[in-house]
């Protein structure tokens, strides 16, 4: 299946000069979308990547982790911004463009020595996925890997992560 043919550019969005790659329209096929679960999942079976958890963050993480997880037999975990979760944190603050933000887990949600995999639908300058496995890492977690259904590889993300398996079903 052609995933790219269902994914929508907009050009100068959300400012002048950025290409938006919108799954929205892959979202709302069918198809794709089992097309894509089912092929993520795949390839992460292919790489060995077993885990006790899938990590996604917020808020398109939401949407492909879960699914993930159930195909892997593994829990599912929200990564939110800050201020979202009720109950005590870990947190980790990462640099933006310009500034810097912040991604929180659950304290209770993992336990040191637990296998993770962070999944996301993109892959651009890495920042986010970057931070999640530091703050994974930082809890005592062994990240096995990655997983995104877009990876922009000319912002060079992927040289921004931890040296584990990433696996990318489209690249652009």
């Amino acid at each position: 299946m052609d995933l790219k043919s269902l994914i929508r550019d907009i050009p100068d969005f959300p400012k002048p000069g950025i290409l938006f790659r919108d799954i929205t329209t892959l979202l709302r096929n069918p198809e794709g979308l089992r097309y894509t679960i089912d092929t993520l999942t795949q390839k992460c079976k292919e790489v060995g990547l077993a885990a006790d958890y899938v990590v996604g963050m917020e808020s398109r993480g939401f949407i492909f982790g879960p699914p993930l997880a159930y195909h892997l037999n593994a829990g599912f975990i929200p990564v939110r911004k800050p201020g979202k979760l009720p109950a005590a944190v870990h947190t980790v603050e990462y640099e933006l463009e310009y500034g810097f933000d912040q991604l929180e887990v659950h304290q209770d949600a993992i336990h040191p020595g637990s296998r993770v995999l962070i999944v996301d639908d993109l892959i651009a300058t890495g920042g986010t996925a970057g931070a999640t496995a530091k703050l994974l890492q930082q809890i005592g977690c062994e990240l096995v890997g990655f997983a995104f259904i877009i990876e922009l590889r000319d912002l060079g993300g992927r040289q921004q992560l931890p040296d584990v398996p990433v696996v990318t079903l489209i690249e652009y």
